[in-house]
């Protein structure tokens, strides 16, 4: 990263997946590392399993917590056609964490629309630089699935330039305490990918 660079990053999926946490999880962690970052979150209708986005950036000095389609070094996804929604906020050469994941819409549900049966295939065909992993089975293997948002945080740190010991900073700063080590454990395990 040179000295002028801001990283910009979107992470998206819906509501209860855990992006906020997300969030605020990566923000801290570059603080950590000293870095200046300003972010900003879209709700949409989450409590009810609608889009959620948030964008984060860090670098020396960061003027808006905006992300430019297209300006995007790590686009992350717990829901895979969340992906494929926000597919062009990733620059050209960025990287795609996506789990595969399917959470159906009210759309879906309610029979209004028909779920992607080929989802996985225009993901790979999407993103040149992708991870693609069952974060919520890598969860579960390690003893909750709800530690899925953090199995993706490790995939993703892969793409970005950050110490180790900030991102465990960022996560003590962000979780509460009797969750830490379970968190910390899905974090490595993404990382180990």
């Amino acid at each position: 990263m040179s000295a002028n660079q801001t990283i910009n990053i979107v992470l998206a999926g819906v509501g209860g997946q855990g992006i906020l946490l997300a969030s605020e999880i990566i923000a801290r962690a570059a603080m950590a590392a000293g870095f200046a970052v300003k972010t900003n979150e879209v709700h949409g209708m989450a409590q009810r399993g609608g889009s959620v986005l948030a964008q984060i950036r860090y670098g020396q000095e960061v003027h808006s917590p905006l992300v430019e389609r297209g300006a995007a070094q790590v686009l992350a996804s717990l829901e895979r056609i969340e992906s494929l929604r926000n597919a062009d906020y990733l620059a050209p050469d960025g990287l795609a964490v996506v789990s595969s994941q399917i959470v159906l819409p009210v759309t879906v549900s309610s029979g209004q629309a028909t779920y992607p049966q080929d989802a996985e295939a225009r993901i790979r065909t999407a993103f040149p630089r992708l991870i693609y992993l069952d974060a919520i089975g890598i969860a579960t293997g390690i003893g909750n699935a709800r530690c899925s948002n953090l199995v993706i945080l490790g995939a993703l740190a892969k793409g970005l330039v950050l110490p180790a010991e900030a991102w465990r900073e960022g996560i003590r700063q962000s979780v509460k305490p009797r969750f830490l080590d379970i968190n910390l454990r899905a974090f490595e395990a993404g990382q180990a990918l």
